[in-house]
C-alpha cells in the first residue's frame, strides 16, 4: 500500500497539472495574421488581452512562424507594455500619442481595450476582411478594428466601429481609422506640401525620434497645403525599383490627420484618421460610429512596383468607371473667361468639333439672375441660366453640341455661396460663419453648410435640375474653392461636429447623385489638387491636379501624383500657360487624360493641323496610358531629362514620354535611358509619333531590339534643345 505522503503527494502534482493546464488554456496565444498576396500584418494577443501588432512586412510561408518573431528584438524596456498595441488608447498605461482618447459618461477619461474575438471572412474574389472586436473590462465600451485587404494588389483598408452603452453620451476627443508599427533601421518620410498651383512639392527626411503631424484644418478645399498622402521608407530611402516602402493616404475629403512617432524603442507608430481639432464627437448610446478608411500598400520592390500596386487597386476597385474610358474636351475658360455670350459659344463648339475632341466644357459664368456672374464676386449659389448671355439657356446648347456631333458639359460650384446673391439674402442660416465675427471671404464667397439636410437638398437639386431638364448632359466638373473661415453652423447645436458632418453631407449628396446618375462623367477640381482623396474619387471619373498648366511644372506635379494616382484619374489641358511650344504641351497633357482649353481662333493652320494630329495619335495611345501599367525611367528632380512609360498589360505595345527639363546649354539624353516592364525575350520597334508638321524624326523606326537589350543597354531618345519633347511608340515585332 501507498503511504499517505506518496498519495498526498500524487494528488498535489494533479492539482498543480489541473491549474497549469486551465492557465495555460486562458493564457493561450492568439495569432491574428491580416496577409495579402505578397505581405502581412500580425497580431497576437492572450485572451482577454490588448492585441499587439508583431510583425509587418513580407508574408511568410508558414502562419505559426509569426510567433517566433517577437521574441527575437531585444531593443529595451517598454515599461508601458503597449508601445505596438494594434490600437493604442489614452488614460490608462499609455506612454504615448493614443489613437483614441475620450471621456466616459461619469467623467472617466481612461479606456482599455482588450481582445474579445476576431473573424476572418472573404467578401468577393481576391477581397478579404478581418475584423478585431476589443472591449474595455470596466466600461460598456467597444471597438472594431477593421482591415480590409485586397490580395493581388497588396492594398489594406483599415478603420475603426465604435459603440458603447453608456447611460449617456461619451465624448470622443480622438478616433483614429488606423494605428500600425513597423520596425526597421531607422525611417523616412517623404510628405508633401503646396499651396494654389503650387501642388505635390515633396519633402523627404530621416524621422527622429519624438513626434511628427502630417495634418489639415481648413474644413473643405482641405488639401490645399497639404495632402493626405505620404511615402515611408524603411532601413534606408527607397528608390525606384529598390527599397522597402509603405504609401499610405486617408481617405476623406476634410481635415486628416496623421500622427508619426518614433518610440523609445526605435519603431514607427503611425496613427492616422480624422484631425481632432476642434471635432470632439459626442456618441450617444447604442450609436454606431464608423471612422473613414486610412489606405495603405506595402512593397519590397521599390516606389515603382507600390505605385503600381495602388493604380491597379484604384482602376479595379475604386474610381468611377476605372477600368473605362474617358471624353477628350475643348473648355472654354481660357478662351473667355468671364465674357462669353451665345455667338461665342456656337463658334467654340465648331471649334470642338473642328478638334477632334469628344466634348465641350461650359466653365464658370454661365448663370446668374439678380446679380450675374460677370466675375467671381458674385451669383454662387444662384444657377439660373444667365438670359442676357445665354437667351435660351443651357438646352440649347446641349442640343446644338448633339447636332454637331460633340458632346456637352457644364462647371459647377454647388457647395459655396457669393455674398452678392439671391441665396444669400434668402437664406443667411444655410452659411457657415460666426454669428459675432466679421465675414471673412476666401475668393469672395463663403461655404454652405452641408451638415443641414436642406443645403443637403438644395445641391443635389442643382445636379438633378440639370440632368433632368438636359438628358444629354455630358460631362459635371465640380469645383470646390473656398476653406472653411469662422466655422460655425446654425443647424447643428454642437459645433464640434461641424467638419465631420460637413464632409458626410458631401458624401451623401454624392450618394444620391450617384444612385440617379451612376455613370455622368464627373471632374473632382478645387481650384486645383484641393481635394484628391480615394473616398472623394469614388464618386469622380477624375480630378484636376493643379490649376498651374505650364507644362514644364506639370511633369513634376503629374510625377509625384503619379506614386498614388492612375493616370486615367488625372485630367490635363493644353493651356496658354508656359513658354513651351504647342508640341511640348501637348505631349505633357497626353499622359493622362487629355483636354484643350486654349481659343482656337488664334492657332494659325500649322497649329490647328498639329492639336488634330495630337487628338488622333492620343486615341491611338490612349488605352496604354490609361489602362497600362506606369514606369517611371528617368527622374526630373534628378536628372536632365523626365522620362515615363506607359506598357499594356500583354506587354505587345507601349508609349514613353521624354522630356528635356533643363535648359541650360547643351543638356539633353547624353545616354540610354533603359525601359521597364518589357518581355525580354520579345522583339519590339520603337518609332516616334505627334511630330510636328513638315519635321522628321532622327530615330529609325525600323531597327529591331529585344526586350532584354532595351531594359539591360536602353535607348536614347535624342532629346535636346531642338528636341525638348520626344514621344515613342513601342509596338511588339512578331
Amino acid at each position: 500500500m501507498m503511504s499517505n505522503s506518496i498519495l498526498n503527494f500524487q494528488k498535489l502534482i494533479v492539482v498543480l497539472l489541473t491549474v497549469f493546464i486551465a492557465f495555460g488554456a486562458s493564457a493561450q496565444t492568439i495569432l491574428i495574421p491580416v496577409e495579402s498576396k505578397n505581405n502581412a500584418i500580425v497580431l497576437r494577443t492572450d485572451k482577454g488581452g490588448v492585441p499587439k501588432i508583431v510583425y509587418f512586412g513580407k508574408k511568410l510561408s508558414n502562419k505559426e512562424e509569426y510567433n517566433k518573431i517577437a521574441g527575437l528584438y531585444q531593443q529595451g524596456d517598454d515599461y508601458s507594455g503597449i508601445l505596438n498595441a494594434a490600437y493604442t488608447a489614452s488614460g490608462s498605461q499609455n506612454l504615448v500619442e493614443p489613437a483614441m482618447a475620450v471621456v466616459h459618461a461619469d467623467g472617466n477619461t481612461s479606456l482599455d481595450l482588450h481582445y474579445v474575438s476576431h473573424e476572418a471572412k472573404m467578401l468577393e474574389n481576391n477581397v478579404f476582411l478581418t475584423t478585431v472586436l476589443l472591449k474595455d473590462p470596466v466600461y460598456p465600451f467597444e471597438v472594431t478594428l477593421n482591415y480590409k485587404v485586397y490580395a493581388n494588389e497588396d492594398v489594406v483598408e483599415q478603420w475603426t466601429n465604435i459603440k458603447h452603452n453608456e447611460k449617456k453620451a461619451v465624448r470622443l476627443d480622438k478616433y483614429a481609422s488606423a494605428n500600425l508599427y513597423l520596425k526597421a533601421n531607422g525611417f523616412w518620410l517623404k510628405q508633401y506640401h503646396g499651396d494654389w498651383a503650387r501642388e505635390m512639392q515633396p519633402e523627404e527626411s530621416k524621422l527622429t525620434h519624438g513626434y511628427r503631424v502630417l495634418d489639415s484644418k481648413l474644413g473643405t478645399r482641405a488639401h490645399l497645403y497639404q495632402p493626405p498622402t505620404f511615402m515611408i521608407s524603411l532601413n534606408a530611402p527607397a528608390e525606384e525599383d529598390h527599397g522597402e516602402v509603405l504609401y499610405g493616404s486617408m481617405e476623406w475629403s476634410g481635415n486628416f490627420r496623421i500622427d508619426l512617432e518614433l518610440d523609445p524603442l526605435n519603431n514607427l507608430r503611425i496613427i492616422a484618421g480624422v484631425n481632432n481639432h476642434a471635432s470632439a464627437y459626442e456618441l450617444k448610446p447604442n450609436t454606431n460610429f464608423t471612422t473613414p478608411a486610412f489606405l495603405f500598400t506595402f512593397s519590397s520592390l521599390g516606389k515603382g512596383d507600390a505605385s503600381r500596386k495602388l493604380q491597379n487597386w484604384a482602376r479595379n476597385y475604386r474610381i468611377l468607371e476605372g477600368n473605362g474610358s474617358r471624353l477628350t474636351l475643348l473648355n472654354n475658360w481660357e478662351a473667355t473667361f468671364f465674357n462669353f455670350d451665345k455667338q461665342k459659344l456656337a463658334r467654340l463648339l465648331s471649334d470642338t468639333k473642328k478638334l477632334g475632341v469628344d466634348l465641350f466644357l461650359l466653365d464658370d459664368g454661365w448663370f446668374g439672375k439678380k446679380y450675374p456672374r460677370n466675375s467671381d464676386n458674385a451669383a454662387l449659389g444662384d444657377w439660373q441660366e444667365n438670359k442676357k448671355k445665354l437667351p435660351n439657356g443651357i438646352s440649347s446648347l446641349v442640343k446644338e453640341a448633339d447636332a454637331r456631333g460633340v458632346k456637352f458639359g457644364i462647371w459647377l460650384e454647388p457647395e459655396m455661396v457669393s455674398p452678392k446673391s439671391e441665396l444669400y439674402e434668402k437664406h443667411p442660416d444655410w452659411i457657415i460663419k460666426q454669428p459675432k465675427r466679421p465675414e471673412k471671404l476666401y475668393r469672395n464667397q463663403l461655404v454652405l453648410d452641408l451638415s443641414n439636410p436642406k443645403v443637403q437638398d438644395f445641391v443635389y437639386k442643382i445636379v438633378d435640375g440639370l440632368l433632368t431638364k438636359n438628358p444629354k448632359l455630358a460631362y459635371i466638373k465640380w469645383d470646390c474653392n473656398a476653406v472653411i473661415y469662422n466655422a460655425y453652423s446654425s443647424h447643428l447645436s454642437n459645433q464640434t461636429h461641424l467638419y465631420l458632418e460637413y464632409v458626410k453631407g458631401l458624401y451623401q449628396v454624392l450618394e444620391k447623385i450617384r444612385a440617379k446618375y451612376p455613370q455622368v462623367p464627373m471632374m473632382l477640381c478645387s481650384g486645383g489638387g484641393g481635394r484628391v482623396d480615394y473616398a472623394a474619387l469614388k464618386y469622380f471619373t477624375e480630378f484636376w491636379p493643379s490649376d498651374n498648366t505650364d507644362p514644364l511644372e506639370r511633369i513634376f506635379i503629374q510625377w509625384e501624383y503619379s506614386y498614388f494616382f492612375p493616370s486615367i484619374a488625372t485630367s490635363n489641358h493644353v493651356t496658354d500657360w508656359g513658354r513651351q511650344n504647342l508640341k511640348f504641351k501637348t505631349d505633357v497633357a497626353m499622359m493622362g487624360k487629355l483636354g484643350f482649353d486654349i481659343d482656337m481662333a488664334k492657332l494659325d493652320e500649322k497649329e490647328l493641323k498639329f492639336c488634330q494630329q495630337t487628338v488622333t495619335a492620343y486615341n491611338e495611345i490612349k488605352d496604354i496610358v490609361w489602362h497600362g501599367d506606369q514606369y517611371r525611367l528617368s527622374d526630373p528632380w534628378q536628372r536632365d531629362v523626365a522620362s515615363i512609360m506607359y506598357i499594356s498589360a500583354d506587354k505587345s505595345s507601349g508609349v514613353v514620354f521624354n522630356y528635356l527639363v533643363n535648359n541650360r546649354y547643351e543638356k539633353g539624353s547624353k545616354e540610354p535611358i533603359k525601359l521597364k516592364g518589357l518581355d525580354a525575350k520579345k522583339q519590339y520597334k520603337l518609332s516616334e509619333i505627334n511630330l510636328y508638321p513638315d519635321t522628321k524624326s532622327n530615330i529609325n523606326a525600323e531597327t529591331v531590339y529585344s526586350g532584354e537589350f532595351l531594359m539591360t543597354i536602353g535607348f536614347n531618345p535624342k532629346v535636346n534643345s531642338n528636341r525638348k519633347s520626344v514621344v515613342l511608340k513601342i509596338e511588339e515585332v512578331k
